[in-house]
């Protein structure tokens, strides 16, 4: 019998006889390290999250890890990695992927302080309780459990909680890749995305979506240009006017186009979809107009036209789709020679994620382990994340958030009154536990 047999029948038995975590002792833990972690406000910019690096490594150090802290920046960004060694060291790792930093907040509109960490009406509010310190949280304590039962994964498992995702991880995911690849190598990641819903993704149905896909990202500025004038002088080709039609026709997206086969796989799912933006953008290229800039002036006076307006637009485009030849529709459509069309980002076309692996199909299983009752299929989702750039190489990259949210929860996202309920956070990190402790 050689050496590696043996190891591997003893860690199977050791997997088999393993005692079952203390969930009585974790869970409320849980929370009170969420609430900790949700009281630093690690706000990008500017991405400093040395405190939230701090307060993970702590805790991994408290159970006998060996965290490693990077920082690329000079503002404080701080990338942590830890690795928790598996049973076959010839198989790439499994990526644990979550990020420290949190968008901004407008405090005003916020019932509460964001960063208190209140606990109100069976959820916790505040900035980054969805995206993504609950999930981090969650990823950090089943990995924290799967080391005190004593289980040794099937292979390598290394976390990577990143500075600056909120600004396309230039000091984050990118800068680990560019400098430090063999801490990430991986053959699978599990990062934000997806979600369990009853009322989302279709209607009265439970369904847990595993994102394998994101849609692209293409940021546009329309510019117009007209004659400057005084107010009380109207003027027909009025900068603001021309961009006002300009944006009216970049709109106007024609119907139809080619189905893509992750959705098709997900109608036939789930059956019918609920209908809302969520799905209604899943399904489709979308354009959002997010800014407006004109006028003369600090403040803007009021009786001057404008020699210029400017405006952008948040486009996302399904995987497959030419950015080029989308942004060409649109300069033929708005056809003005007074309006220029400027690309400000630069998509990226990953493609999906394939299903058919022992990682998903042990993600599906962990699930219905708590909820047998729901469905469970591959997804989009409309936003970005990290994982764009790992599955550009090669990586397969699923996005899973083990909580079950209504669309009025889910929709805090980045915007105010972000919260999680509290019992679906705790049984996050049950399921985070079922997966990472599978033969995958």
């Amino acid at each position: 019998m050689t050496k590696r047999l043996l190891f591997t029948i003893c860690a199977a038995s050791a997997l088999a006889f393993a005692a079952e975590p203390d969930w009585r002792t974790i869970e409320p833990y849980a929370v009170e390290l969420l609430q900790r972690y949700v009281r630093i406000a690690s706000v990008n910019p500017p991405a400093d999250t040395r405190a939230a690096a701090a307060l993970f490594k702590a805790e991994l150090e408290k159970h006998g890890f060996t965290p490693k802290l990077y920082q690329p920046g000079s503002a404080g960004q701080t990338n942590l990695v830890v690795r928790l060694p598996g049973r076959d060291r010839t198989k790439k790792p499994l990526l644990l992927l979550n990020h420290f930093d949190v968008v901004p907040v407008d405090a005003k509109a916020w019932s509460m302080d964001p960063f208190a960490a209140v606990i109100k009406d069976g959820a916790i509010w505040g900035r980054g309780t969805l995206d993504m310190k609950g999930i981090g949280v969650q990823q950090l304590l089943a990995l924290i459990a799967l080391k005190d039962a004593g289980i040794v994964p099937a292979r390598d498992i290394v976390m990577l909680s990143t500075a600056d995702e909120e600004t396309n991880g230039t000091q984050g995911i990118r800068w680990m890749m560019a400098n430090h690849p063999d801490e990430i190598n991986a053959e699978y990641v599990l990062d934000e995305g997806g979600m369990g819903t009853r009322d989302v993704l279709a209607p009265n149905k439970l369904v847990f979506g595993v994102s394998v896909g994101e849609k692209q990202v293409l940021w546009l500025r329309l510019r117009a240009r007209g004659p400057a004038g005084h107010g009380s002088q109207p003027v027909a080709n009025n900068a603001n006017l021309v961009l006002l039609e300009a944006i009216r026709k970049a709109l106007d997206i024609p119907p139809g186009g080619k189905q893509n086969p992750v959705i098709e796989e997900m109608r036939r799912a789930v059956g019918q979809f609920a209908d809302n933006k969520f799905t209604s953008a899943i399904q489709r290229n979308t354009i959002s107009l997010t800014s407006l800039t004109s006028g003369v002036g600090s403040p803007v006076k009021v009786n001057v036209i404008p020699s210029t307006a400017e405006a952008t637009l948040d486009c996302r485009l399904l995987p497959g789709v030419n950015p080029d030849e989308f942004q060409s529709e649109i300069k033929a459509r708005i056809n003005d020679p007074r309006v220029t069309v400027e690309r400000l980002s630069d998509p990226v076309d990953a493609g999906a994620s394939r299903s058919d692996t022992p990682l998903f199909a042990a993600i599906r299983k962990a699930i219905l382990v708590e909820h047998p009752d729901a469905v469970v299929t591959p997804m989009f989702v409309p936003f970005g994340t990290d994982s764009v750039n790992l599955r550009k190489r090669g990586v397969i990259a699923y996005g899973v958030t083990p909580m079950i949210l209504d669309a009025a929860t889910a929709a805090t996202m980045h915007s105010d009154e972000e919260r999680i309920p509290l019992a679906e956070f705790k049984r996050g990190i049950r399921i985070f536990y079922d997966v990472l402790r599978s033969d995958f």
